[in-house]
């Protein structure tokens, strides 16, 4: 790994210096910052053999090249010529994580702050006029990392594919169990998503390098653009107390708000970066340690879906919501189902015994997207 101060291509023969600074990483693996949530399923599915062709099949199925045409006419196609300092962003970010050909980007006249990046042949990245006016040049930087992490670990086939799925689900609504066997497979690819989300939040730091303006752009994607009204570490302390307030109920009625998403909120989002970035992984990656792309075929799936297995284990067991510390003390054989069931939903936190007393677990609080 070098520092990035030599000339860059962009993929096209055009040289590049950054606008400062910043580390480059040679070969890097999208594996390297993917969560292992997301990482197990897409290496599950690179080693099926004939993925790449079914799903070129299913291209002539997609809206992929209306998707195109209507960008190319609707939207302004970012170059040297327009947007030149998104374009040099770009650039900039497909060399940091040396990712050879560039995507078109295009922005999008929409008031939303909203990003995406789509496509199954080729990935396009679209930002809407929303975003763009509400960032800063470093908040902006991270999310155009972001948008090419996507693109880099393949994010954008699957996505096409769940709005697709999406939108076919609207259409055959009326059909008995025809729109519950979609729904499933969408609800399935949200929750992937939403992890899929937390890696490219990750490559996004990678290609900006700097912390806090991912944090402020996570917070004004929640606040808007009243910086001096906001504080980043008031806005963490949300998240905490999101993950850790509330009793079963609330526990419930998270799952139940975060099932439509695609998106992980923004506060949350915001607390899993930071940890990362507080992480060894993330220091060795910085230092030049990082898996390359030359050996993701060596790859095994069985290592991934255990590494991945053991992260959700590791999240039950670290978390302060209410419900996965049921689950956690049940498996650790903790007793009296029913009594804590009642204890938690009721928002006490005794094991069914008469009385007030709590246990050690209480269940009180403990005090769109890119």
């Amino acid at each position: 790994m070098t520092d990035d101060n030599q000339h860059g291509g962009g993929g096209e023969g055009h040289e590049r210096v950054p606008s400062r600074q910043r580390r480059r990483f040679p070969g890097i693996s999208s594996r390297a910052y993917e969560h292992p949530a997301d990482r197990s399923a897409l290496v599950a599915l690179r080693k099926l053999s004939g993925f790449d062709t079914v799903f070129k099949a299913l291209s002539g199925l997609l809206p992929e090249r209306s998707l195109r045409l209507l960008f190319l006419s609707d939207s302004v196609r970012v170059s040297d010529a327009q947007f030149a300092h998104l374009n040099t962003m770009l650039r900039d970010a497909c060399y940091i994580l040396d990712l050879e050909k560039v995507p078109p980007m295009y922005v999008n006249q929409d008031p939303n702050p909203n990003a995406m990046c789509i496509g199954l042949d080729e990935p396009i990245i679209v930002v809407t006029t929303g975003l763009v006016e509400l960032l800063d040049e470093e908040e902006m930087r991270a999310v155009v990392g972001h948008e090419v992490g996507h693109a880099l670990s393949g994010h954008a086939v699957y996505r096409t594919i769940l709005l697709f799925l999406t939108n076919l689900a609207l259409k055959v609504a009326w059909i008995p169990l025809g729109n519950v066997a979609i729904m499933a497979i969408v609800t399935a690819l949200r929750e992937w998503f939403r992890k899929s989300e937390l890696s490219a939040d990750r490559a996004g730091l990678l290609v900006g390098q700097d912390l806090k303006a991912s944090m402020r752009g996570l917070m004004k994607l929640a606040g808007g653009n009243h910086l001096h009204e906001m504080n980043v570490d008031a806005f963490l302390e949300q998240a905490e107390e999101y993950e850790a307030g509330g009793d079963l109920r609330d526990s419930v009625l998270k799952i139940l708000n975060v099932l439509p998403r695609t998106h992980p909120f923004a506060a949350v989002r915001a607390a899993e970066l930071k940890k990362w970035a507080e992480s060894r992984d993330f220091q060795r990656i910085m230092d030049g340690h990082y898996p390359r792309r030359d050996e993701d075929k060596d790859t095994s799936v069985s290592d991934s879906f255990r590494q991945s297995a053991s992260s959700y284990a590791d999240d039950v067991r670290g978390s302060k919501d209410p419900l996965m510390k049921l689950v956690n003390d049940l498996a650790g054989g903790a007793g009296d189902l029913g009594g804590r069931l009642r204890g938690k939903f009721s928002g006490q936190s005794g094991t069914g015994q008469s009385g007030t007393g709590r246990s050690d677990n209480g269940g009180a609080p403990e005090d769109k997207q890119p």
